[in-house]
Parts: C-alpha cells; sequence; structure tokens
C-alpha cells in the first residue's frame, strides 16, 4: 500500500532515471519512483519493529545508511522525493523534564578535529549502545522513568524500570536529580571488534517492551548515566557528585581530552578492549553548557558522537555473474556498485552456491547487505530490500557442469576450462612458475590452447602469437613448459583433476590404474563408495585416456603403457 501510493505521487512529477548507487552524500541522479517507494516502505516497516516490537531488523549502521540514503535523495530532489519520513517514537504521553537532545555524529577524525579545534575542556565517554532513559529522583527517591521517545514525550518506564537491580530506587543522598542514561544488556568482557554489538541493543528493547520481567532478565540490563543536567556546572563536580551517589561507571569511563590524538586513543582503546556493555563509538561533551531547562529535542553545540566504522554496508547490485569452478560447481557472484567498508573497496561478494541464489533470488537493483568476515573477506549478510521491477537473469544449467566436464574449450565451457588450467599450472598440480589465469586466457584468445594439453606442443615462435607474450616471455615460458614433462606421475594426474584418493595405488602405472575396477579400488585403505565411484569414472573417461596417450606421446614417465 505505501509503496502504491508513493509511486503514484512521483508519477504525478514525471518519471526520473534510475541511481546507481550512493557512495557518498554527494548529489547524483534523481532516483526512479520505485527505488524511492522501495526504500520508504522499508523504513516503515524497520521502524515498526523497532518501534512496537522492539525488534531490530537490521544494525543501526546499515538503518541509517538507509535513511541517509532518502535524505539524500530529499535534499538533492526536493520536488521528485517525498519529505522524509520521521521514524515513528513511541512518543508516549509523559514530558521529560529535561529535553534529551541526541547527538550530531561527526563523520571523521578531522570533523572531529574541526569541532575540538573550537573548545577547551572537552570530555570523552563512551558510546553505550542501549536505549536511553530519563530518571527523575525526589529527595532521592525514584519517582518516574521515562523512555526517550522523540526527546520531548516519552512512555512510562517507572514500573519496569524499578525492577532493574541497577537502577537504585532510592539514592544515598536526599538530592532532587534529573539523570539521563542509557540502559545497557551487560557482558562480560565484550570486546566491540570482535564482536560488535552482538544484537545487545535489540536485547534491552525486546526486554523493556515487556510487560513483565523475570528476576534473571532484569539482571540482564545495566545503567550508565552519561547526563546529570540539574547537576554542577563544572564536570570534575558532576563526577564526583554522581560517584557519591552510586553512579561509579560514569567516573571511570569519563576522562578528560586535550586533543585528536588522545581521543583517537581511548576510542580505539575501548573498541579493542574487554568492556562491561557494547559500545558503537566515543561521546565528546563540553563541560560547559546551558541549564538544563534551555535543552531542546535536537543534536546541541556541547556535545557530539563520533561513531566506529560500520561492520556492515549496504550495497546495490549491479549484475549477477555464474561461475562455474574447475570440478563444475556453480558459484553466483554479486558485482556490486563499490562500496567502503572498514577502510576497503567492495566490488563483489560470492554467495557460495546456486542453491542460496535461487533462495534469495537477488537481482541487479537489489539492495543488499554486506559484512567482512575476518576482517578481510567480503560476506553477504542479507537482503535489505529488493527493486520491484524484477530483471532478468540468465543461470547456467548445473546438471550440465560436472568433475569430468569441459575437458576442452568448447562453447559454454570458458569458465570451467580455464579454471582447470589454472589448477593445472598452480601450486597443487604441477607448479609451473609465472604462469596463471592470464596467460591461459591469452593463450586461448590466440586460439594456441584448445585441450588441457595443447600447450605442450607450442614452441617460442607460437607463444609469441599471443597477445603480451613477446620474446622474453615467449622463451621464458617454453623453457617452463619443456621442464613439465619432467613432472611426477602423481603430480600429472593431479593436473588432470583425479578424484583424491589415487594417491594410495601408486606407484602403479597408467596402464594398472586403468585396469583397476571397483573392488579393486575399494580395497585400498581410505576408500568410501562416492571416492571410488569418481576414480572409477574418471580413469575410464575417454578424453582423460586421449590426455594421458598424449601425455606419453610427450615421454611423460608413467603414461607409455596400455594406451
Amino acid at each position: 500500500m505505501i509503496q502504491r501510493l508513493v509511486v503514484g505521487l512521483l508519477c504525478l512529477f514525471g518519471w526520473w532515471p534510475s541511481l546507481g548507487a550512493f557512495a557518498d552524500e554527494s548529489c547524483q541522479a534523481a532516483p526512479a519512483p520505485d527505488a524511492v517507494a522501495a526504500l520508504v516502505e522499508r523504513l516503515a516497516e524497520w521502524d515498526d519493529a523497532y518501534y512496537r516490537r522492539g525488534e531490530s531488523a537490521v544494525s543501526d549502521s546499515v538503518y541509517d545508511q538507509a535513511r541517509s540514503r532518502l535524505e539524500t535523495w530529499r535534499r538533492c530532489h526536493p520536488e521528485h522525493v517525498p519529505a522524509v519520513l520521521t521514524p515513528r517514537h513511541p512518543r508516549g504521553d509523559v514530558p521529560h523534564p529535561v529535553l534529551q537532545t541526541g547527538l550530531e555524529k561527526l563523520a571523521d577524525a578531522a570533523a572531529v578535529g574541526r569541532w575540538m579545534s573550537r573548545r577547551d575542556d572537552v570530555w570523552i565517554q563512551p558510546k553505550v549502545d542501549g536505549v536511553a532513559v530519563t530518571l527523575v529522583y525526589a529527595q532521592g527517591e525514584l519517582t518516574q522513568a521515562i523512555s526517550r521517545g522523540d526527546g520531548v514525550r516519552g512512555q512510562d518506564w517507572t514500573e519496569r524500570v524499578r525492577r532493574l537491580p541497577a537502577v537504585p530506587t532510592r539514592l544515598p543522598e536526599a538530592h532532587d536529580a534529573v539523570l539521563q542514561g542509557e540502559l545497557y544488556l551487560r557482558r562480560d568482557a565484550h570486546v566491540q571488534a570482535e564482536v560488535g554489538d552482538a544484537g545487545a541493543r535489540a536485547r534491552v528493547i525486546g526486554l523493556m517492551a515487556r510487560e513483565s520481567l523475570t528476576a534473571a532478565e532484569a539482571a540482564e540490563v545495566g545503567l550508565f548515566v552519561w547526563e546529570w543536567p540539574d547537576g554542577p556546572a563544572a564536570m570534575p563536580a558532576r563526577l564526583e557528585g554522581l560517584a557519591a551517589l552510586g553512579f561509579v561507571d560514569t567516573v571511570t569511563f569519563t576522562h578528560s581530552v586535550a586533543d585528536l590524538a588522545s581521543i583517537e586513543q581511548w576510542r580505539d582503546a575501548w573498541f579493542r578492549s574487554p568492556l562491561p556493555f557494547a559500545t558503537d563509538g566515543v561521546v565528546l561533551r563540553q563541560t560547559s553548557r546551558p541549564s538544563g531547562e534551555r535543552w531542546k529535542a535536537e543534536p546541541p553545540a556541547w556535545a557530539v558522537a563520533w561513531k566506529h566504522s560500520p561492520r556492515e554496508s549496504l550495497a546495490e547490485v549491479r549484475g549477477v555473474e555464474f561461475r562455474i569452478g574447475r570440478t563444475g560447481r556453480v558459484t553466483p557472484l554479486l558485482h556490486l556498485y563499490p562500496v567502503e567498508l572498514e577502510g576497503r573497496t567492495i566490488r563483489r561478494v560470492s554467495l557460495g552456491s546456486l542453491a542460496k541464489w535461487r533462495e534469495l533470488d537477488i537481482r541487479p537493483g537489489d539492495q543488499v547487505v554486506i559484512a567482512l568476515a575476518g576482517l578481510t573477506i567480503p560476506r553477504l549478510e542479507g537482503v535489505a530490500w529488493r527493486v520491484p521491477e524484477r530483471a532478468m537473469v540468465e543461470t547456467p544449467d548445473a546438471e550440465a557442469y560436472h568433475a569430468l566436464s569441459c575437458l576442452q574449450a568448447t562453447p559454454g565451457c570458458e569458465g570451467q576450462f580455464l579454471e582447470r588450467l589454472a589448477w593445472l599450472s598452480g601450486s597443487e598440480a604441477l607448479d609451473l612458475s609465472g604462469v596463471g589465469r592470464g596467460t591461459w586466457r591469452a593463450l586461448i584468445e590466440a586460439g594456441l590452447v584448445e585441450t588441457l594439453l595443447d600447450w605442450l606442443a607450442l614452441d617460442e615462435r607460437a607463444l609469441r602469437r599471443a597477445h603480451g607474450i613477446g620474446d622474453v616471455r615467449g622463451g621464458a615460458l617454453a623453457a617452463t613448459f619443456d621442464a613439465a614433462r619432467a613432472a611426477s606421475m602423481s603430480r600429472w594426474l593431479q593436473a588432470l583433476g583425479a578424484p583424491p584418493g589415487f594417491e594410495t595405488a601408486l606407484p602403479a602405472d597408467w596402464a594398472t590404474l586403468t585396469e583397476y575396477d571397483r573392488r579393486d579400488w575399494a580395497a585400498l585403505d581410505g576408500m568410501g563408495p562416492g571416492r571410488v565411484a569418481a576414480l572409477v569414472e574418471f580413469f575410464a573417461h575417454p578424453e582423460i585416456r586421449r590426455l594421458a596417450s598424449r601425455l606419453a606421446a610427450h615421454g611423460v614417465a608413467g603414461f607409455g603403457d596400455g594406451l
């Protein structure tokens, strides 16, 4: 319904070309109406899950990227994109005695440096990843606990918060106080760099959305007080006062910083060290700020956040490629509009299997969530949303590819045949120095290699016909190819793609191996039915036998008889 309504409104203004991707916040071509509609609908679904059911459908970083994209579209093309929807906070009807301000998020170290250059007496805290709450104490008694809501009004959480052991219902001193802080999920030596938020915030949201909490569930929630709006004006005095009231974590995790280097030091230390809570960055506060009655429900000038680099990123799919591996396995590969993630530019990600692609049905234009596995390998985390107009994607016939297909460069076999040659020259087979996919591709394109062993007959003059192979390179290749004839029979069988297990039958020669039947193979150590069947099929295959005959003709040891 939302999608149809937005598309209808946009069509009143006319059709606009599709946008490839937003690598940054700069303005680009206006997005197509269905792209905007899909994003608006997905944001509405995420907001509903988060604020009504207490569920985080995606990480905060992915949500922020999606909303930032919509805001950029609106800023750049206000006449063609509807007003950015405000997240549906559960506003509630309880007014905050001091408004919750939120924080501006600085993009990078340069922005932090500029902010610091105009201020002194700045303090740093970890940005605890939880849910914000206002606590109101009268004469030391907890009288109200209010959810953040929209910063002006929130929900009455008093009864729920009273059940949390981490929140004192009575202060040591009979103070009137308004405290703002974060309810977080207690963690035992949580290291943000290793596990991220691990769903900590979503867990707290879910707990606070419940009508009742068990004692064990209540004990999961901790409290970090990050502001005392009506407390002492100077930060040291505020910290001393909070410690006296029992909020010692605030003192432990609040430090004075004089420059960007010290900020970076604390930020990195908290990112990599064990903490009792998840964090998503750091908060900088100057000690002086207006009195609480002057605060507004908007980011102030006296405090900012510098978040950690996102562990996940939104990416738009440019295309889908299906790569055929040496053994015939079909691996779908998503080509992406480039995105930056933890200092790396990501342009593609593997889905692992054809079955996975069919399950997810990812098409060009879809938005996906990408993370890094082990900080190096791009990994698909899921589909953020799909483009309404589904592009056609031609998929290969998986049944046509297997361990003995594409032993020649026939139409449809380009990918698997090239992978076979790359394996043949690799370290686990013949280990041909300086010979990789680029070399084989040049030889194939020159029409010099059509079967796995054509290269054995190429001399230096023939090799120079391939693109990029000159006199020096041609001579080196010819020498490398000639030396390959001296490789052991075991190496050559590896190069041809013999199934694992043939080694147990060596030093038998080719003639002996071709006479082995199922019982012979099964009698060897470590042979299961599947491996036995694969070995019998390999040594009986007509093309493999023709290749063995050619090896015999080239004088390769072990292949000379029984052909």
